[in-house]
């Protein structure tokens, strides 16, 4: 028996790499096509995971990654808020 408890990975969207959900940001479109940054993972919607750091959002951000995995036009002010996020993070 495995007795150590099995770790939920999820794929960043931007570099592609599989890591723990711990590490990840996701961000959630619900049904009604609201953009939110969802902390707990547990949002309904469809969600994308991000890497919590500055040069990944930012690439996010001007490849459009998070738009087109989500399909819906994301705000800048989600980018401030993973931004902050992510300094928060780092410190």
């Amino acid at each position: 028996m495995n007795s150590r408890k099995k770790i939920p990975l999820r794929k960043c969207v931007v570099t592609g790499e599989m890591k723990p959900k711990k590490e990840l940001i996701r961000v959630v479109r619900s049904k009604e096509g609201e953009v939110s940054i969802d902390p707990t993972g547990k949002k309904n919607g469809r969600g994308a995971y991000l890497t919590l750091d500055k040069e990944v959002i930012l690439t996010a951000k001007k490849k459009n990654s998070l738009a087109n995995q989500l399909q819906v036009q994301i705000d800048d002010q989600i980018f401030d808020e993973l931004l902050e996020l992510a300094e928060k993070e780092t410190r």
